[in-house]
This record gives C-alpha cells, structure tokens and sequence, in this order.
C-alpha cells in the first residue's frame, strides 16, 4: 500500500505541475484549484508512504516521477522538444530511483 500511495503522490506532482503550465494560458480558479489539490495531495500522499518507507528511497521515487512525468507531459502537451538527449536522461531519472530501491 505503501508504494501506491507513493506512486499517487508523484502522478499528483505531475498533475500540478501540468496546471503551473495550463495557468499560464487559462488563468482561472479551476485551473489554480487544481494545482494546489494537485500538490496538496501529492505531499499527503508522500507523506503517508513516509511511514513505512525509507526517506531517501521515497523521496527519490516521488521526486523522479515528477520530474520525468512533468517533462513527458510537457512534450505531449505542451509541444516541448523531443529530442533524445532529452528521452535519455528521462530514463536515467527513473533509472536511478529504480537504483535506490534495489540498493536499500
């Protein structure tokens, strides 16, 4: 249970993320509303998982699902290069989450 609350809490980083971006264009109170559900949830959830599972490991995981999630829909979403420089080092974010897992 751990770790879906910990995969939940990076898909809602990548939801806030993708609403910083929507604000830019629709600035509106669904889109702001959103956004910090979005985040809020994402730190609760984070949160939760904390209790079972190691800082380092959680935060890692939380933070490379974001990151790489934020870039993707930015690509898919946003009309951000897809350049394969920019797919590798996407693959070495979630690679090394993938990494502190199996080391810890």
């Amino acid at each position: 249970m751990d770790w879906i609350m910990l995969i939940g809490a990076g898909l809602c980083e990548m939801l806030g993320v993708g609403m910083m971006a929507r604000l830019q264009t629709h600035r509106n109170w669904r889109t702001l509303a959103l956004l910090m559900a979005g985040f809020g949830a994402s730190f609760a959830l984070l949160s939760l998982a904390m209790v079972t599972l190691p800082m380092g490991t959680a935060y890692a995981v939380w933070t490379g699902i974001g990151a790489s999630g934020g870039a993707i829909l930015g690509m898919m979403l946003y009309g951000e290069s897809r350049d394969m420089r920019r797919i590798l080092c996407i693959v070495l974010i979630l690679g090394a989450a993938v990494g502190l897992k199996l080391a810890g």
